[in-house]
């Protein structure tokens, strides 16, 4: 039997909370929401990206299997596939982008310092480049195959924060 925290909850619980708090305060985001707030959306966005979910159905059907552990993960509410739609359609997105400067100011500060295992005195960058799929008949313009649209991200790092 499962004794103790799960490793999702103990690197939640490392998060500034106080400081997402804000951020949802700031744009309103649980005003007047009853149920699934925006940590706990957050939350289950989070578990989402860890665990490569690729759809919502995906997602509430993963979360649902085991409620109990749902629970321990801090995921109160019950998830469903219209729930998390409503979700990402109502609440603000400048909430989990301030949340997330804020994260990323953290992770730098912890990083800035260590010495990068490279002979080199110069600055050092990460490049990562991603496809992101859209809909073709609400993105004409973003054509990628014959029956699908996408877009290319590149993101650049630089690895001394």
């Amino acid at each position: 039997m499962h004794e103790g925290k799960m490793i999702f909850s103990q690197v939640m619980a490392m998060l500034p909370w106080w400081r997402f708090r804000t951020c949802v305060k700031r744009y309103q985001g649980d005003h007047k929401v009853k149920s699934f707030s925006c940590r706990e959306f957050f939350l289950v966005m989070v578990f989402t990206q860890i665990t490569g979910r690729e759809s919502l159905s995906s997602t509430a059907l993963c979360l649902n299997a085991l409620p109990s552990q749902r629970y321990h993960l801090g995921i109160r509410s019950k998830i469903t596939k219209s729930n998390l739609a409503h979700a990402n359609n109502k609440r603000n997105w400048k909430i989990f982008f301030d949340f997330a400067q804020i994260l990323i100011k953290e992770t730098t500060k912890l990083y800035r310092n260590d010495p990068i295992k490279l002979d080199i005195n110069d600055g050092v960058y990460a490049l990562d480049s991603t496809t992101i799929d859209l809909c073709l008949t609400l993105f004409p313009w973003a054509h990628f195959r014959k029956t699908k649209s996408a877009i290319k991200m590149h993101t650049m790092i630089n690895l001394r924060g």
